[in-house]
């Protein structure tokens, strides 16, 4: 049983969370600075909110989580949660919302702490995509995202940063 690609995966994932990168700063520390109000800001009307932004990321991982563990997602590109709006995000609250993003790693890393590099390169979730693939996805998706959360917050100003 080998689990060398689960553990890399697990690492990454660990590091654009919270680790030390060597690319820039981690997820956490990007969020953590921002105020409930500047979270929903758009700062120009083509550019997500880090709230919008943090909750897509959320719900990508929601659907890798259920699709490891063999269950059925419906989430795709044009799925209402793909991107939800700030007004509904407003509601759910920007600590919820982090918490939620915390809570959505933790989960992940301990799905994917179950399998093993078999499991992930010999199952699908759907034809021609294995596991492997989706959770290598997943670690892109976090960082594409991570650089467009670090966009906002220099549009927004914040800290002057």
């Amino acid at each position: 049983m080998s689990i060398k690609i689960t553990e890399n995966i697990i690492v990454q994932l660990r590091d654009i969370q919270n680790g030390k990168t060597w690319y820039d700063d981690n997820l956490e520390n990007k969020i953590e600075p921002i105020s409930e109000t500047q979270a929903f800001v758009r700062p120009i009307p083509a550019v997500h909110s880090v709230a919008e932004l943090i909750a897509h990321i959320w719900v990508w991982r929601i659907h890798a989580i259920k699709l490891l563990q063999g269950q059925k997602s419906d989430l795709s590109v044009e799925s209402p949660d793909n991107w939800k709006s700030n007004e509904a995000l407003k509601k759910i609250g920007w600590e919820k919302l982090k918490a939620a993003l915390r809570d959505s790693q933790t989960e992940l890393i301990a799905c994917l702490a179950e399998k093993d590099d078999d499991y992930l390169e010999n199952n699908t979730y759907k034809p021609n995509h294995t596991l492997k693939y989706l959770v290598e996805g997943i670690v892109h998706h976090d960082l594409y995202h991570l650089g467009q959360i670090g966009i906002t917050i220099k549009l927004l100003d914040i800290n002057n940063r």
